[in-house]
């Protein structure tokens, strides 16, 4: 019997899914990637962009390329799902499937906060990580905030790395003594869940660069044409250059379909990654995973490449008699660049209990050059 398994997003979960289940299925098993876009690219290496060390087209590459390995891919928008069918319409056509893997991933939504995409620059989004670097090649000094808009998002390290890399910039250009600093935090200290070790950690490399650090101080309007931020608390600052990470949510498509729960986010089974519905499956930023602790697991691309392993090999487990059932374990790692051509290393298992056990090593140069070959390995080995 000839089946088909449907993969809706191609980040790097929905890559990781679509590749995985290609190579262990049967040729004449389908294997079909959606994405509203034609092109892909790697997240971590906005920052870089940000800073001019990479072009967009150094980490970036085309999605038919996918064809190659046998994996049918479709550009459209993901337009509705009905999970108890496992039928999807991509642009008003429909497709239906025998497993459905959700990785659409975090949808962004800076109009929730008023003023904020009107006044700052996202430093999650390919445009807005273009625009910080030409913001930053024309700045000459003054007062540059990061903004964290939500308690909780995704890549939690990268408002931080965001904030030494841009300081590190500044030095380089001679710009740091004219250059006022500043980091503003919805959550209580950096990478939360990781373990507060770990948040003092990155607080500490923070502060000792300059950066005045502010936790706690949750945005509520931007008033973009006198560069000014209010806060629930009735804080203010001043801006001349503000770079903000979005508050997040899951896809209307997601939310219309009945796939999410009162987080707002797909509920899964920890360690297989199943919905509520059968043979669907959801992977990386569109989930919920409650920890002992009482918070979410973190929204990383490390996860989703785990859970997209642990998917893949089960559907073709279930479809083939091969193999063994996996389980996704809750464990993870995360580079954190620092500059000056150097990184640190987050790693450790997120399911411990009663708190996720994470350590960290760096920063060094070796670090950075791990992340360095990590972005160059990726884009080789999946395209």
């Amino acid at each position: 019997m000839n089946r088909t398994v449907l993969v809706l997003g191609a980040g790097i979960g929905g890559i990781v899914a679509a590749e995985t289940l290609r190579k262990l299925l049967p040729a004449s098993d389908r294997v079909i990637a959606v994405d509203r876009t034609g092109q892909h690219f790697f997240p971590p290496s906005l920052l870089w962009l940000m800073v001019g060390e990479r072009t967009p087209q150094a980490f970036s590459r085309p999605l038919d390329r996918l064809l190659r390995r046998g994996i049918e891919f479709r550009q459209g928008s993901v337009t509705r799902i009905d999970p108890a069918q496992r039928e999807v319409e991509i642009d008003g056509q429909s497709l239906r499937a025998d497993a459905l893997v959700v990785a659409l991933g975090a949808a962004y939504a800076p109009e929730t906060i008023p003023g904020l995409a009107e006044a700052g620059l996202c430093i999650y989004t390919m445009e807005g990580a273009t625009a910080i670097r030409d913001a930053l090649a024309g700045f000459a000094g003054g007062r540059i905030v990061i903004l964290t808009a939500a308690p909780q998002y995704k890549c939690p390290a990268a408002p931080y790395e965001t904030a030494l890399l841009v300081e590190d910039y500044l030095c380089k250009r001679g710009l740091r003594a004219k250059t006022t600093i500043e980091l503003f935090a919805a959550e209580p200290r950096p990478m939360f869940v990781a373990g507060p070790e770990l948040g003092a950690a990155v607080r500490g490399m923070v502060e000792a660069r300059g950066i005045d650090y502010h936790p706690e101080h949750q945005v509520k309007e931007v008033d973009a044409a006198n560069r000014r931020i209010s806060f629930a608390n009735g804080a203010m600052a001043e801006f001349d250059l503000l770079l903000y990470v979005p508050p997040h949510r899951a896809p209307a498509v997601a939310r219309e379909a009945g796939l999410t729960n009162e987080s707002g986010w797909v509920p899964v089974d920890r360690h297989t990654l199943q919905t509520q519905f059968e043979n669907v499956f959801a992977i990386g930023d569109i989930t919920t995973i409650s920890l002992k602790m009482g918070r979410p697991l973190p929204k990383a691309g490390v996860f989703a490449d785990g859970q997209a392993e642990v998917v893949a090999h089960n559907i073709a487990h279930a479809w083939t008699g091969k193999g063994a059932p996996r389980e996704f374990t809750g464990e993870g790692m995360c580079f954190i660049e620092t500059g000056g051509g150097r990184a640190g290393l987050g790693k450790g298992n997120f399911y411990a209990e009663p708190t996720p056990q994470v350590e960290m090593r760096g920063p060094n140069r070796f670090w950075h050059v791990g992340k360095m070959l990590y972005e160059r390995h990726w884009l080789f080995r999946r395209f």
